[in-house]
Protein backbone atom coordinates (compact mmCIF):
# COMPACT_ATOMS: atom_id res chain seq x y z
CA UNK A 1 0.00 0.00 0.00
CA UNK A 2 2.83 2.50 0.82
CA UNK A 3 4.63 1.60 -2.01
CA UNK A 4 1.69 2.64 -4.18
CA UNK A 5 1.17 5.32 -2.60
CA UNK A 6 4.52 6.66 -3.29
CA UNK A 7 4.34 5.64 -7.15
CA UNK A 8 0.86 7.87 -7.06
CA UNK A 9 2.50 10.63 -5.18
CA UNK A 10 5.79 10.55 -8.10
CA UNK A 11 3.45 10.41 -10.92
CA UNK A 12 1.39 13.31 -9.57
CA UNK A 13 4.44 15.85 -8.93
CA UNK A 14 6.08 14.88 -12.53
CA UNK A 15 2.77 15.93 -13.67
CA UNK A 16 2.39 19.17 -12.30
CA UNK A 17 6.29 19.54 -12.95
CA UNK A 18 5.37 19.24 -16.70
CA UNK A 19 2.54 21.63 -16.61
CA UNK A 20 4.02 24.51 -15.00
CA UNK A 21 7.16 23.97 -17.05
CA UNK A 22 5.02 24.10 -20.43
CA UNK A 23 2.20 26.75 -19.34
CA UNK A 24 4.27 28.57 -16.92
CA UNK A 25 2.10 31.15 -14.47
CA UNK A 26 -0.98 29.44 -16.13
CA UNK A 27 -2.65 25.47 -16.25
CA UNK A 28 -4.42 26.16 -19.70
CA UNK A 29 -3.00 28.77 -21.05
CA UNK A 30 0.52 30.00 -22.72
CA UNK A 31 1.34 33.32 -21.91
CA UNK A 32 2.21 34.79 -25.35
CA UNK A 33 -0.61 33.32 -27.10
CA UNK A 34 -3.48 35.83 -28.28
CA UNK A 35 -6.06 33.72 -27.38
CA UNK A 36 -6.53 33.10 -23.71
CA UNK A 37 -9.29 30.42 -22.56
CA UNK A 38 -10.87 30.54 -19.31
CA UNK A 39 -13.06 28.55 -17.11
CA UNK A 40 -15.43 29.44 -14.21
CA UNK A 41 -17.44 27.26 -11.77
CA UNK A 42 -19.76 28.72 -9.48
CA UNK A 43 -22.24 27.25 -6.39
CA UNK A 44 -24.74 28.59 -3.87
CA UNK A 45 -27.80 29.37 -2.69
CA UNK A 46 -31.21 30.91 -4.60
CA UNK A 47 -33.66 32.87 -2.66
CA UNK A 48 -36.85 33.50 -4.76
CA UNK A 49 -38.07 36.88 -4.30
CA UNK A 50 -41.05 37.47 -6.16
CA UNK A 51 -42.49 35.10 -8.67
CA UNK A 52 -46.20 34.74 -10.48
CA UNK A 53 -47.97 32.83 -12.95
CA UNK A 54 -50.83 32.77 -15.37
CA UNK A 55 -51.79 30.41 -17.39
CA UNK A 56 -55.11 30.42 -19.34
CA UNK A 57 -57.73 33.50 -19.64
CA UNK A 58 -59.85 32.86 -17.90
CA UNK A 59 -57.09 31.40 -15.10
CA UNK A 60 -55.60 32.32 -11.73
CA UNK A 61 -53.07 34.39 -10.78
CA UNK A 62 -50.74 32.01 -9.21
CA UNK A 63 -47.98 33.04 -6.76
CA UNK A 64 -45.24 30.76 -6.43
CA UNK A 65 -43.85 32.22 -3.13
CA UNK A 66 -46.70 32.24 -0.96
CA UNK A 67 -49.01 29.53 -2.51
CA UNK A 68 -46.35 27.36 -4.52
CA UNK A 69 -43.50 26.44 -1.82
CA UNK A 70 -40.84 29.00 -3.48
CA UNK A 71 -40.39 30.57 -0.19
CA UNK A 72 -37.11 28.83 1.17
CA UNK A 73 -33.57 28.49 -0.34
CA UNK A 74 -32.38 26.81 -3.14
CA UNK A 75 -28.77 25.30 -4.67
CA UNK A 76 -27.67 26.70 -7.53
CA UNK A 77 -25.37 26.52 -9.64
CA UNK A 78 -23.37 27.96 -13.21
CA UNK A 79 -20.82 26.93 -15.38
CA UNK A 80 -18.89 29.15 -18.10
CA UNK A 81 -16.07 28.47 -20.44
CA UNK A 82 -14.52 31.15 -22.85
CA UNK A 83 -11.68 33.09 -24.62
CA UNK A 84 -10.38 36.87 -24.63
CA UNK A 85 -8.53 37.00 -27.99
CA UNK A 86 -6.25 39.72 -28.84
CA UNK A 87 -7.17 41.22 -25.09
CA UNK A 88 -9.86 42.85 -26.78
CA UNK A 89 -12.96 40.07 -27.64
CA UNK A 90 -14.81 38.47 -24.86
CA UNK A 91 -16.25 35.53 -25.86
CA UNK A 92 -17.94 33.49 -23.00
CA UNK A 93 -20.10 30.09 -22.76
CA UNK A 94 -22.88 29.69 -20.50
CA UNK A 95 -24.88 27.14 -19.12
CA UNK A 96 -27.07 27.95 -16.21
CA UNK A 97 -29.77 25.03 -14.31
CA UNK A 98 -32.46 26.41 -13.04
CA UNK A 99 -35.46 23.74 -11.69
CA UNK A 100 -37.44 24.36 -8.56
CA UNK A 101 -39.33 21.73 -7.23
CA UNK A 102 -42.04 21.76 -4.31
CA UNK A 103 -44.80 19.99 -3.62
CA UNK A 104 -47.04 21.76 -1.47
CA UNK A 105 -51.13 20.82 0.06
CA UNK A 106 -53.52 23.34 -1.94
CA UNK A 107 -56.12 24.47 0.29
CA UNK A 108 -58.09 25.62 -2.48
CA UNK A 109 -58.70 25.05 -6.45
CA UNK A 110 -56.12 27.06 -8.57
CA UNK A 111 -57.08 27.18 -12.45
CA UNK A 112 -54.46 26.35 -14.61
CA UNK A 113 -54.56 25.91 -18.28
CA UNK A 114 -58.52 26.19 -17.70
CA UNK A 115 -57.58 22.74 -15.50
CA UNK A 116 -59.17 23.03 -11.54
CA UNK A 117 -55.68 22.01 -10.23
CA UNK A 118 -56.49 20.70 -6.61
CA UNK A 119 -60.30 20.34 -6.85
CA UNK A 120 -62.16 19.81 -3.92
CA UNK A 121 -59.75 20.76 -1.76
CA UNK A 122 -60.31 22.64 1.42
CA UNK A 123 -58.52 24.03 4.34
CA UNK A 124 -59.36 20.37 6.71
CA UNK A 125 -58.36 18.33 3.28
CA UNK A 126 -55.88 19.92 1.11
CA UNK A 127 -54.66 18.62 -1.83
CA UNK A 128 -51.37 18.05 -2.46
CA UNK A 129 -49.64 18.86 -5.91
CA UNK A 130 -46.63 18.79 -7.15
CA UNK A 131 -44.99 22.11 -8.74
CA UNK A 132 -42.02 22.05 -11.34
CA UNK A 133 -40.59 25.02 -12.46
CA UNK A 134 -37.73 24.59 -14.45
CA UNK A 135 -36.15 26.99 -16.96
CA UNK A 136 -32.31 25.95 -17.73
CA UNK A 137 -30.80 28.15 -20.36
CA UNK A 138 -27.60 28.41 -22.46
CA UNK A 139 -26.08 31.60 -23.84
CA UNK A 140 -23.45 32.48 -25.51
CA UNK A 141 -22.24 36.36 -24.87
CA UNK A 142 -19.55 38.54 -26.88
CA UNK A 143 -17.92 41.52 -25.83
CA UNK A 144 -15.74 43.71 -27.16
CA UNK A 145 -13.30 45.97 -25.11
CA UNK A 146 -13.55 49.45 -25.70
CA UNK A 147 -10.83 50.79 -22.84
CA UNK A 148 -8.04 48.39 -23.62
CA UNK A 149 -6.22 49.20 -20.14
CA UNK A 150 -4.34 46.75 -18.30
CA UNK A 151 -6.35 47.24 -15.19
CA UNK A 152 -9.79 48.33 -16.25
CA UNK A 153 -11.52 46.75 -18.79
CA UNK A 154 -15.80 47.71 -20.14
CA UNK A 155 -16.84 45.05 -23.03
CA UNK A 156 -19.92 46.24 -24.40
CA UNK A 157 -21.48 43.58 -27.35
CA UNK A 158 -24.20 41.46 -27.22
CA UNK A 159 -26.01 38.03 -26.27
CA UNK A 160 -28.31 35.02 -27.36
CA UNK A 161 -29.66 32.48 -25.08
CA UNK A 162 -31.85 29.62 -25.41
CA UNK A 163 -34.27 29.22 -22.75
CA UNK A 164 -35.87 25.45 -22.23
CA UNK A 165 -39.23 26.44 -19.91
CA UNK A 166 -40.92 23.50 -18.43
CA UNK A 167 -44.01 24.31 -16.05
CA UNK A 168 -45.70 21.31 -14.47
CA UNK A 169 -49.03 21.46 -12.15
CA UNK A 170 -49.69 17.68 -10.77
CA UNK A 171 -51.82 16.41 -8.85
CA UNK A 172 -50.61 14.00 -6.16
CA UNK A 173 -52.66 10.87 -6.74
CA UNK A 174 -55.71 12.64 -8.93
CA UNK A 175 -56.04 13.07 -12.53
CA UNK A 176 -55.82 16.98 -13.35
CA UNK A 177 -52.49 17.87 -14.45
CA UNK A 178 -50.98 21.06 -16.79
CA UNK A 179 -47.77 20.90 -18.14
CA UNK A 180 -46.12 23.95 -20.77
CA UNK A 181 -43.08 23.40 -22.46
CA UNK A 182 -41.47 25.61 -24.94
CA UNK A 183 -37.84 25.94 -26.21
CA UNK A 184 -36.87 29.76 -27.90
CA UNK A 185 -34.07 32.03 -28.43
CA UNK A 186 -33.86 35.44 -26.43
CA UNK A 187 -31.53 38.07 -27.81
CA UNK A 188 -30.17 40.37 -25.38
CA UNK A 189 -27.29 43.11 -24.92
CA UNK A 190 -24.02 42.27 -22.60
CA UNK A 191 -21.85 44.64 -20.71
CA UNK A 192 -19.07 43.56 -18.90
CA UNK A 193 -16.83 45.75 -16.20
CA UNK A 194 -13.87 44.97 -14.21
CA UNK A 195 -10.88 46.28 -12.56
CA UNK A 196 -7.82 45.09 -11.13
CA UNK A 197 -6.66 46.34 -7.93
CA UNK A 198 -2.99 46.73 -6.62
CA UNK A 199 -4.08 44.60 -4.29
CA UNK A 200 -4.79 41.14 -5.72
CA UNK A 201 -7.99 41.91 -5.45
CA UNK A 202 -10.48 42.42 -8.81
CA UNK A 203 -14.11 43.80 -8.58
CA UNK A 204 -16.14 42.46 -11.56
CA UNK A 205 -19.51 43.63 -12.78
CA UNK A 206 -21.42 41.96 -16.06
CA UNK A 207 -25.22 42.68 -17.42
CA UNK A 208 -27.33 41.08 -20.00
CA UNK A 209 -30.51 42.49 -20.82
CA UNK A 210 -33.20 42.40 -23.36
CA UNK A 211 -37.25 43.67 -23.36
CA UNK A 212 -38.93 43.04 -26.24
CA UNK A 213 -42.66 43.69 -27.40
CA UNK A 214 -42.23 42.62 -30.90
CA UNK A 215 -42.20 39.10 -32.42
CA UNK A 216 -38.97 37.58 -33.56
CA UNK A 217 -37.35 39.78 -30.79
CA UNK A 218 -38.80 38.17 -27.93
CA UNK A 219 -38.12 34.35 -29.15
CA UNK A 220 -41.49 33.93 -30.62
CA UNK A 221 -43.10 34.50 -33.82
CA UNK A 222 -45.97 36.18 -32.87
CA UNK A 223 -46.84 39.26 -30.59
CA UNK A 224 -46.00 38.66 -27.25
CA UNK A 225 -44.01 40.64 -24.11
CA UNK A 226 -40.64 40.14 -22.58
CA UNK A 227 -37.59 40.93 -20.95
CA UNK A 228 -34.71 39.65 -19.20
CA UNK A 229 -32.42 40.86 -16.93
CA UNK A 230 -28.89 39.32 -15.73
CA UNK A 231 -26.89 41.28 -13.21
CA UNK A 232 -24.23 40.51 -10.89
CA UNK A 233 -21.91 41.85 -9.03
CA UNK A 234 -18.48 39.89 -8.03
CA UNK A 235 -15.28 40.25 -5.69
CA UNK A 236 -12.40 37.76 -6.45
CA UNK A 237 -8.95 37.16 -5.18
CA UNK A 238 -6.38 36.62 -7.20
CA UNK A 239 -4.19 33.27 -6.75
CA UNK A 240 -1.20 31.88 -8.28
CA UNK A 241 -1.28 30.14 -11.66
CA UNK A 242 -3.91 32.57 -13.27
CA UNK A 243 -6.18 31.13 -10.74
CA UNK A 244 -9.17 33.17 -8.99
CA UNK A 245 -11.54 32.49 -6.14
CA UNK A 246 -14.36 34.95 -5.89
CA UNK A 247 -17.63 35.84 -4.41
CA UNK A 248 -20.59 36.78 -6.27
CA UNK A 249 -24.20 38.64 -5.72
CA UNK A 250 -26.74 38.26 -8.78
CA UNK A 251 -29.82 38.81 -9.47
CA UNK A 252 -31.87 37.12 -12.24
CA UNK A 253 -35.16 37.96 -13.33
CA UNK A 254 -37.77 38.28 -16.18
CA UNK A 255 -41.49 38.83 -17.15
CA UNK A 256 -43.39 37.81 -20.35
CA UNK A 257 -46.84 38.03 -21.11
CA UNK A 258 -49.63 37.81 -23.81
CA UNK A 259 -51.46 35.48 -26.19
CA UNK A 260 -49.59 32.09 -27.60
CA UNK A 261 -49.93 31.32 -31.05
CA UNK A 262 -48.26 27.96 -31.24
CA UNK A 263 -50.04 25.44 -33.32
CA UNK A 264 -51.04 23.27 -30.61
CA UNK A 265 -49.66 20.21 -32.29
CA UNK A 266 -47.55 18.98 -29.06
CA UNK A 267 -49.94 17.88 -25.65
CA UNK A 268 -47.13 19.71 -23.33
CA UNK A 269 -48.19 23.10 -24.70
CA UNK A 270 -50.86 24.89 -23.08
CA UNK A 271 -53.89 24.96 -25.04
CA UNK A 272 -57.36 26.24 -23.60
CA UNK A 273 -58.28 29.40 -22.25
CA UNK A 274 -56.94 31.37 -25.31
CA UNK A 275 -53.33 30.45 -24.21
CA UNK A 276 -52.80 33.82 -22.64
CA UNK A 277 -49.99 33.29 -20.53
CA UNK A 278 -47.75 35.57 -18.05
CA UNK A 279 -44.95 34.73 -15.84
CA UNK A 280 -43.19 37.25 -13.64
CA UNK A 281 -40.16 36.30 -11.90
CA UNK A 282 -37.36 38.01 -9.51
CA UNK A 283 -34.64 36.37 -8.03
CA UNK A 284 -31.18 36.72 -5.87
CA UNK A 285 -28.09 34.44 -5.35
CA UNK A 286 -25.01 34.31 -3.39
CA UNK A 287 -22.72 32.24 -4.63
CA UNK A 288 -18.88 31.35 -4.13
CA UNK A 289 -16.57 30.40 -7.40
CA UNK A 290 -13.48 29.56 -8.85
CA UNK A 291 -11.64 30.74 -12.36
CA UNK A 292 -8.80 29.48 -14.08
CA UNK A 293 -7.21 31.23 -16.51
Amino acid sequence: MKKKILILSVLIISLSSSIFATYQDSLINKEDSPVQFFIEYEKGFLDVIYHTIQIGDPGDLFNYVTQGGQDILFPTERFAAGAVINKRHRVTLLYQPFEINTVVPFEESVKIDGKDIGQGATSTAPVPVELKYSFPFWRISYGYDVLQDPNLTLAVGGALQIRNASIVFKEVGGTNASVSQNVGPVPALYIYARWETPYDINITADITGSYASSAILNGANFEFEGSLLDASLRVGYNLKHNMEIYTNFRFLGGTSKGTSSYDGSSWSVASLGGRYGQNNLATFSATMGLTIN
